[in-house]
């Protein structure tokens, strides 16, 4: 296996840094999937069991200038990984005036992904600096354990407000109880709400649109519904406040699935980046 590649362009620099950091506030460690065209980024927590999962997908023509990859075999020309995304963030973060970034699949007492950070200097000579990041390289056996999450049936589909404004909401409602109740219609009205023996609080969004998902089956289910109805799903408000923790990217649109009772699907886009993050609802 061999994985090699290249950036120069600061704006992708500084862009690919934005996306590992939202990733490393949505998990501590991820795998990364490397094919001949994309990164993918994956948390695969059990739903059913009250874990999140994540699905990060860029496509490397928009960030890297060269790309080499030579996966497990010619069948497979794919690379699955685990590492800790925070590591790897602090690595980019030490580059963020580099004249180039190198990033190679290396073996050093362990296998790593070796970044070499070429610096700006004001000799000729130039400096470079060397992180090397362990990752525990994943058997073609276990690649079923990461596909893409399939989309669920909804029952409603909102864009959601921007991503800083329902933060600070969430903020405070953090104080007041651990866990929050995310409502939505077909009107394009959306609350947040809290209730508790002590307090009901909720907040209410309007005219946010409502996605039109043209033959997608999920939405059928919606067709005969009265759109003021509302759909809810309580969540555990800190896994919340880590997926609003994305606003860096800043997404041109997020939308939100709910699955009543059930799930919330987000789904953050940008234009070289989609992001989808599943909450399943505390019971």
């Amino acid at each position: 296996m061999r994985f090699r590649a290249k950036m120069i362009d600061i704006g992708c620099f500084n862009h690919f840094t934005r996306v590992v950091n939202t990733i490393s506030k949505l998990t501590k460690t991820c795998t990364l999937r490397l094919t001949t065209d994309k990164l993918y980024f994956i948390l695969s927590d059990k739903v059913a069991n009250g874990g999140v999962s994540m699905w990060c997908e860029l496509s490397q023509g928009n960030f890297f200038d060269e790309f080499q990859l030579e996966g497990v075999s010619t069948e497979h020309n794919e690379i699955y990984m685990d590492l800790a995304a925070e590591n790897l963030f602090r690595a980019l973060k030490t580059a963020h005036n580099a004249k180039s970034l190198k990033i190679k699949l290396t073996n050093k007492h362990c296998p790593c992904i070796t970044l070499a950070v070429e610096l700006p200097s004001l000799s000729r000579v130039s400096r470079v600096v060397t992180h090397d990041i362990p990752v525990g390289v994943i058997p073609k056996k276990l690649w079923n354990d990461f596909k893409e999450p399939s989309v669920p049936d909804f029952d409603v589909s909102i864009y959601l407000p921007p991503l800083k404004t329902m933060k600070n909401v969430v903020e405070r409602m953090k104080n007041l109880s651990n866990f929050l109740v995310l409502e939505a219609n077909l009107n394009g009205e959306m609350n947040l709400k809290i209730e508790t023996d002590l307090v009901s609080v909720t907040t209410h969004f309007k005219d946010l649109g409502n996605p039109s998902w043209g033959d997608n089956g999920s939405q059928d289910s919606t067709q005969d519904r009265d759109p003021e109805t509302m759909m809810d799903v309580k969540v555990d408000i800190r896994k919340l406040l880590q997926f609003l923790a994305c606003q860096q990217v800043n997404p041109s649109k997020v939308i939100c699935n709910i699955v009543n009772k059930r799930i919330v699907h987000f789904i953050l886009l940008h234009e070289d980046v989609s992001l989808q993050y599943f909450i399943p609802a505390h019971a």
